[in-house]
């Protein structure tokens, strides 16, 4: 696959499933059931917990270590946010589709360096990337983003510097999307999916099927369903 390949699946995958959950039209910011969608907030929201990952408190726990399994995690979730702000972005305030959408991510300075080896996590700044999710805060705290020259250029740079590039990124959105459609089909939107499964979050179970072999979009669908009916 090309780069603009990856990007453009991950892209698709997000709007099948902003349509599934909200239903056509939440480009207009509403779901189907006229609940307010604002993606910024959920960006800021995601990005707060990304710094949980970080051992920032300087009255607790403080020689924890940096817990990397979750900071991919909400990288990839802050992902899913900003891809949904480029979507709604693209077809309300540029009549643009998801091909021209794609080649405009594409062409962010920072994306090139996106494609090629993330930095080494053992040389990592905790204060440094801490900084750096604080500036995607500010920016979608703000009224107005800019969302190509600036958002996305940061969102690159900061996974990077959290080990993740390109390729990881899209093997693990995949496994995300898979997972949130799991959790849609299961009761996530009515508040009775079970997001802990036998005193592991979901997302650690899914990491963990991850660990074991290489699966595909259905058949990883396939290996959560086997184990979230052994909680039932």
């Amino acid at each position: 696959m090309t780069n603009l390949e990856y990007i453009k699946e991950m892209f698709l995958l997000q709007q099948k499933l902003n349509d599934e959950t909200n239903g056509l039209g939440w480009e207009n910011g509403y779901t189907e059931n006229g609940k307010i969608i604002n993606w910024k907030r959920c960006i800021y929201m995601e990005c707060a917990e990304l710094i949980d990952s970080f051992n920032w408190k300087h009255w607790k726990d403080i020689e924890k270590p940096i817990d990397w399994e979750n900071a991919v995690i909400e990288i990839v979730d802050i992902w899913h946010f900003i891809i949904s702000l480029v979507l709604e972005d693209g077809k309300i305030n540029r009549g643009k589709g998801i091909n021209r959408i794609v080649r405009d991510v594409t062409d962010v300075q920072g994306f090139d360096r996106f494609t090629q080896e993330p930095y080494s996590i053992k040389e990592a700044q905790s204060a440094e990337i801490i900084n750096d999710i604080e500036k995607i805060i500010h920016e979608t705290t703000d009224f107005k983003i800019d969302i190509y020259d600036s958002l996305l250029k940061n969102y690159f740079a900061l996974s990077l510097k959290c080990g993740v590039n390109l390729k990881v990124l899209y093997r693990y959105y995949i496994a995300k999307n898979v997972l949130n459609g799991f959790r849609q089909n299961h009761g996530y939107k009515e508040g009775t999916y079970k997001k802990v499964w036998d005193g592991k979050e979901d997302n650690v179970v899914m990491l963990e099927i991850l660990d074991t072999k290489p699966f595909g979009a259905d058949e990883l669908y396939k290996e959560l369903e086997k184990a979230y009916k052994k909680l039932n």
